[in-house]
């Protein structure tokens, strides 16, 4: 199962957490104020995926 690294904490979160899945807020890890850049740095660093709804953003650091 995948370690997702959520952007925003939301009911979401709560949902996956309930079903089992490891999720880890930016809240929780420390990393409130990181650009999206930054985010998508730490999750690739720790091996986890980004869940986010600023899907546009996120394409274009790909």
């Amino acid at each position: 199962m995948e370690s997702l690294y959520a952007d925003d904490p939301s009911p979401v979160v709560e949902l996956l957490r309930a079903f089992g899945h490891d999720v880890l807020t930016v809240q929780e890890s420390g990393n409130t104020g990181f650009s999206d850049p930054e985010v998508l740095a730490f999750a690739v660093k720790n091996s986890l995926t980004v869940l986010t709804q600023n899907r546009r953003d996120y394409i274009r650091l790909h």
